[in-house]
């Protein structure tokens, strides 16, 4: 009985054994072939080539004294600092010194007549006016009130514009003004059209002598019996005058010995020719004979102590001859 239970369990066993040692059966449900769905691949980024330069970054504003970012290695930062130059503005200042006006009556004057100046100015306790020459040297002084008057007499023989200059203040709180009271002409100029500057006298009558040249002409007055050549070849000086010294019974009137086709200065003027050289080589030959003309001559202020002077010339013209002898002579209008 032992036995057969025995016989019994190890059957038992055995079976169990067989069972585990087969492959278990596995159920497949068949179902429909997949279909091929496309999958987008995204194409691969360009990498920058190593020549690539790269951009510049735009380094941020500080505030002034603000110390610069420094970098995480060390390196200093590339920055760019922009320097500008501001001009402090001038506060103004209500209590300044200031000029409100300064004018004359009349505005125009005549030689020798008075004129009187007026003004006013705020912000001081006095005043100073002073008379500017031609060359702007601050002749005469007139210490005066902030504001009023001021009567001025002027010479018959001024010419041009009285000039004042009214000052106030001193250093960075000066205020100044310039005031120009023109001449009126007493007389008139004796060709048209007229400088704008007023003449010294009324035209001078005097008989003048005047013969053009190759390169110049050779004027002479009578009236101040003065000789004038005047070259137009470039050189300096532009013109010379000389004193005459011409005496008819002494002097030949014309070189004798030149031939007739020879056009050369007479009397006052050919004396001059003959007797300088370089005069006689600057102007070369005469284009016609010498004319003489009953006409006028007047001057006219240049600075203070030179005059221009305007000569009646043959043919109706008028001859300019500057104070300067490297200034250019030149010929203007007609006679009136």
């Amino acid at each position: 009985m032992h036995r057969i239970f025995i016989n019994i369990l190890l059957t038992m066993i055995a079976a169990i054994v067989i069972a585990g040692c087969e492959p278990a059966a596995i159920q497949i449900v068949p179902t429909d072939a997949p279909t091929n769905t496309p999958t987008y691949t995204p194409s691969p980024t360009r990498t920058p080539a190593r020549d690539i330069t790269p951009t510049r970054a735009i380094a941020a504003t500080r505030a002034p004294g603000e110390p610069s970012e420094t970098p995480l290695f060390g390196a200093p930062a590339n920055t760019a600092v922009v320097q500008i130059d501001v001009t402090p503005t001038r506060v103004f200042n209500p209590n300044a010194p200031r000029i409100e006006f300064f004018t004359s009556d009349p505005l125009a004057v005549e030689p020798g007549d008075e004129v009187t100046l007026f003004w006013s100015s705020r912000g001081v306790n006095n005043a100073v006016i002073y008379r500017l020459e031609d060359d702007d040297t601050r002749s005469q002084v007139y210490n005066v009130g902030p504001d009023g008057s001021l009567v001025v007499d002027t010479n018959a023989s001024e010419r041009g514009a009285l000039r004042f200059v009214l000052s106030v203040g001193q250093g960075t709180n000066a205020d100044e003004e310039t005031l120009v009271i023109p001449f009126e002409c007493p007389v008139e100029w004796f060709f048209i059209p007229s400088p704008d500057d007023c003449p010294n006298t009324a035209p001078i009558p005097s008989r003048i002598v005047d013969i053009p040249m190759e390169r110049g002409r050779m004027i002479f007055i009578e009236d101040t019996n003065t000789v004038y050549a005047l070259f137009n070849d470039g050189q300096l000086p532009a013109w010379l005058s000389f004193d005459n010294r011409y005496d008819p019974e002494v002097h030949p009137f014309r070189e004798e010995d030149a031939p007739p086709e020879f056009i050369q200065p007479t009397a006052e003027l050919g004396f001059v020719w003959r007797n300088d050289g370089d005069v006689r080589t600057r102007l070369g030959l005469g284009l016609q004979e010498s004319l003489e003309v009953n006409g006028f001559f007047q001057t006219s202020p240049v600075g203070r102590n030179n005059r221009m002077l305007y000569i009646t010339g043959a043919n109706g013209v008028v001859v300019q001859i500057p104070p300067n002898t490297n200034s250019q002579w030149q010929v203007l209008g007609l006679p009136q």
